[in-house]
Formats: structure tokens, sequence, C-alpha cells
């Protein structure tokens, strides 16, 4: 199974910081966004049991390959990276068609996303690009299986999990319940010097004539402002357990809580 992975570096969620353009400043350390970590899992997971090729894809600036170097020291076999000053400041939906357009320059089966990033939050990216390459989408998976020229998949519901099926190729987007990601070992730490990176530009991969990127964003930063401090709380204690039941429920009730 040729399996690609969507993988994107973000700032560290512990060194996040806006620049003076309202823009994240990408100078800070790089990490691969978190949710990306369990469907990688789950991707080195399927082709260790069922055979196949991970390849990694990012939309990242030029040198920004650290967090895609770890993503190779866990077992994904090759990365593709677009990188292009355009780029800079894209919104989703540039975001969205630069994907896209670097799929249809590879070969996969199936294609791999993180249910949303640290540093957007909008979880839309994955079904965008399943819209545009008319692929079919499945959404919020805690587990993934291959079929017979199909894939199945366990996604969550209100009332537990629904099971979708759907033929090859395919659009996954997945949950930290695919399980947690590995801790690359030495080996694959030393062998992932040697893995390709390969960047590509955006007249590489089709778009050089489209309007993409950050002079073409759909949304703009109008203005930040810190959340109010947080007020003091109210601890409960050397009450016995009806009585500091009783004390938390009339707290609630209250605050119109309950």
């Amino acid at each position: 199974m040729r399996i690609v992975v969507l993988v994107k570096p973000v700032p560290d969620p512990g060194e996040e910081r806006l620049g003076d353009d309202g823009r994240l400043d990408r100078s800070v350390t790089a990490v691969i966004n978190g949710n990306d970590e369990y469907v990688l899992e789950a991707a080195l997971k399927l082709v260790e049991a069922h055979g196949g090729d991970v390849t990694l894809l990012s939309m990242a600036p030029a040198g920004v390959t650290d967090p895609i170097r770890k993503a190779l020291a866990m077992g994904a076999t090759r990365a593709v990276l677009v990188s292009d000053p355009t780029l800079a400041g894209a919104c989703s939906w540039s975001t969205t068609q630069v994907l896209a357009a670097a799929l249809r320059t590879l070969e996969y089966d199936l294609v791999l996303a993180g249910a949303d990033t640290s540093d957007g939050g909008g979880g839309i990216v994955a079904a965008g690009v399943a819209t545009l390459l008319a692929l079919p989408y499945l959404s919020h998976a805690r587990r993934i299986e291959p079929l017979d020229g199909g894939v199945r998949v366990e996604r969550l519901s209100a009332a537990g999990h629904d099971v979708l099926e759907a033929t090859l190729p395919a659009v996954v987007v997945g949950t930290q319940l695919l399980g947690e990601p590995r801790y690359p070992s030495l080996r694959g730490i030393m062998g992932a010097r040697a893995k390709e990176i390969a960047v590509r530009t955006l007249a590489e991969i089709g778009l050089a004539d489209r309007p993409v990127g950050g002079a073409h964003a759909t949304t703009a930063l109008r203005a930040t402002r810190q959340p109010a401090p947080r007020g003091s709380g109210r601890v409960v204690r050397d009450l016995d357990p009806v009585a500091a039941a009783s004390a938390i429920v009339d707290f609630l009730v209250e605050r119109r809580a309950i």
C-alpha cells in the first residue's frame, strides 16, 4: 500500500508568537504537528503489516526540514516539501490547492491527515483536498484497515462509532485514538539523514500562474487580545463526601451551570 501522510511543521507550542505583520513567527523552533504524528504512526503500522511505503507531503519554508527529518526517522520512506516564497502567509484555501496539486504528481493509494493543526485549528484542509481530487473522504478515524481494493474506517460518532468503507484512492483523517506515536530509534535517526526530501516549487507542481499564497489570502487577522485573567477558584475541603458533593452542586446551581 502506497500511503501519503500530510505533515505540517508548526511552531513549538511553547514558543508560539505573532510577528509585527500579524502572522505567526516561523523563525522559532518547528516541530511536527501533534495530530499528524498519530496518523503517521497509523501509516507505519499499515505498511509494516501489509507492505508498501510511506511518503510525507508538506508545505513549509525550504529551511524547515528538522521536523520532516524526525518523521523520516520514525520510519517514513521519503518526503516531498512544497516550498515557494510566495506561499508565506498562505490561507487554508491556498494550502488546500497546493497539497492537492502536489498529490497529482505522486502515486498513492491512501492519503492520511491529522484532524487539525496547532497553529491554525481549522481542520478543513484534508476535506478540501479530497474535494479537489474527487476522492472519498473518511473523517475522525479511530481505526483504519485495508480491504481488497479499498479501506475500512471506524469513525467516531456521538453514539460510539460508524463503520465506513470506500474504494481507493481515498483520504482519511485520523484521531489520536489510532495509537501513540513511536519515538525514532537511533538507527532510524541515522538512516533519516540519507532519505530524500524532494523540494518542489509552485511551478513544478503546476501552480505557477495560480493565485495562491499570502498575496491572495482569503482570511486576515484583524486584531488579537489576551484572554481575561482567571478568577479565584473555590476549593472544597475538610468535608465528608456527601457534604462535599452538596457544596459542589450548590456552587454549580449558583452559576446556572446545572
